[in-house]
């Protein structure tokens, strides 16, 4: 499954079992996939820059900064976690203004079907049972790609946008002749 030669995913594996974690990162590792495992959705929200302040608002100037440095194309969180479970981080990743376009799967060793609806209702891209297997990880790719096209389709807007108002700025000095 080699998307791309030049392109290396990032994948953020976000499971409170530490047996689990070693099995999803081994199987992305498998497709060449750049792994960051963590124990927990605070630790996610960490590493993605989210951080909560007095007024429970996680989409602060800092988030966005460091998003920019570290670039997550998918999550793939465990449901049942202690603290704080794998869809309440779907949902705050969900509601940032700057990492809502990020694919997010979640993973449950429990198969309830309203859990698993109110997960995709809530913007989860996919809803795999444990253990994970190689064919739900080839499940994968489409997500990706998708985030990767977004990012692109993006980026000229943004670069079209700003230039726009770099010339029709009321602060702008214009020189008559």
């Amino acid at each position: 499954m080699a998307i791309a030669a030049d392109a290396q995913f990032h994948v953020l594996a976000v499971d409170d079992s530490r047996i689990d974690r070693m099995l999803i990162e081994r199987l992305l590792k498998t497709y060449s996939f750049h792994v960051t495992a963590v124990d927990s959705a605070t630790k996610a929200l960490k590493f993605l820059g989210l951080v909560e302040d007095d007024k429970r608002n996680f989409d602060t100037p800092v988030a966005s900064k460091i998003h920019q440095d570290v670039e997550v194309n998918l999550i793939i969180t465990d449901y049942c976690m202690p603290g704080m479970t794998g869809y309440d981080l779907l949902r705050k990743i969900k509601e940032s203004k700057s990492l809502k376009d990020i694919p997010v799967v979640i993973m449950s060793s429990e198969n309830v079907p309203s859990r698993i609806n109110r997960c995709l209702e809530e913007g989860a891209e996919e809803f795999f049972l444990k253990p994970v297997q190689q064919s739900d990880v080839k499940k994968l790719k489409p997500h990706l790609l998708k985030s990767i096209i977004k990012e692109e389709q993006d980026q000229p807007i943004n670069n079209k946008r700003k230039c726009m108002e770099e010339t029709y700025s009321p602060n702008r000095n214009i020189q008559k002749t």
